[in-house]
């Protein structure tokens, strides 16, 4: 089902948003959130690696992956996400 905005003296078409693509994407942006948040799968100083403690590491490497998940959650969302046609943005 495709849907016609009237945006000022042009009109829109909106289409439709792929969900399952969508709701990937809240999962994605979830995982983080979880992994950090649960304090006790990482609130310990052993392994010991180049000096640094366990949570070092493991808050260091949650930089990389957070950026991972989001750039791929930003994909996703443009995927789900129909491409406007017959207007100016």
């Amino acid at each position: 089902m495709s849907v016609e905005v009237q945006v000022g003296s042009s009109q829109i078409d909106v289409g439709t948003t792929n969900k399952p693509l969508m709701a990937a994407a809240v999962v994605l942006l979830l995982i983080p959130n979880v992994g950090l948040l649960w304090v006790g799968s990482y609130a310990r100083e052993e392994p010991i690696v180049a000096g640094f403690p366990f949570f070092i590491w493991y808050q260091f490497a949650w930089v990389f992956l957070c950026s991972a998940c989001t750039a791929t959650a930003l994909r996703l969302i443009r995927l789900a996400r129909p491409r406007r046609t017959g207007g100016a943005r």
